[in-house]
């Protein structure tokens, strides 16, 4: 059996940070920040490649430090109230290829002790996207019932985020998928537990239920004319 990526330091470590999210108390651990949650999310990233092209050949797992999948730890606090430095969790994003050229949908995975979870979709797009997917969604109901509700996916994955109070205009109020419509972003989340985080069975689990959520990136592509 292989050894875990991550282990209950690794969550201790992330919940000291956020009871000490400070630079003096940081940068003195820095090291153990390395040691402990990049560089085994660095190297489940790394893991992840083979396992990422089967699903979709058009969606990368970058294991570079800066620049790739993995979520900078930096918090932008210039815009905020809290202006504590770091995040206290660690996130990365399996991208499309295309992402820095055209909004695009991605997987993801979030660790943050008592809240990790595996997800995917698209958060917060721009009016204009929102709009092609949701008349993507008005063309093309049944493909998207077919993505959203079959057993699979529905057996791992709730939709989530943002909805509007009222349907958006020129939209029918009564279509029969016009919560669906409604939808300011379009994701999916399965939970994870603390101890599926630390055990040796890491990869396999993000890999299968990356599977289980390619039915609803596969069809938010072809809202956004991407490949998959």
């Amino acid at each position: 059996m292989s050894n875990p990526y991550f282990t209950p330091e690794s969550l201790q470590f992330l919940r000291d940070l956020a009871t000490n999210n400070s630079r003096e108390w940081f940068i003195p651990r820095k090291a153990h920040y390395e040691a402990l949650v990049r560089d085994p999310f660095l190297a489940l990233i790394e893991a992840m490649q083979p396992a990422l092209a089967k699903i979709s050949p058009h969606f990368r797992s970058d294991p570079k430090p800066i620049g790739g999948s993995l979520f900078r730890l930096h918090r932008d606090a210039r815009f905020s109230n809290d202006k504590s430095p770091y995040k206290p969790w660690a996130g990365a994003r399996f991208f499309h290829e295309r992402a820095k050229q055209t909004p695009a949908p991605s997987f993801y995975l979030h660790i943050a002790p008592g809240d990790c979870f595996i997800g995917g979709g698209i958060w917060h797009p721009e009016a204009p996207t929102q709009r092609k997917i949701r008349e993507f969604i008005l063309e093309n109901p049944s493909s998207w019932v077919e993505a959203t509700q079959g057993a699979p996916f529905k057996s791992s994955y709730t939709l989530g985020g943002d909805t509007l109070v009222r349907p958006p205009r020129g939209f029918d109020a009564t279509h029969p998928l016009i919560n669906d419509i409604k939808r300011k972003d379009f994701v999916a989340v399965r939970p994870l537990t603390d101890a599926q985080v630390c055990d040796s069975g890491l990869l396999g689990e993000v890999t299968s239920s990356f599977t289980r959520c390619a039915p609803l990136i596969d069809y938010l592509c072809a809202a956004l004319d991407l490949e998959f």
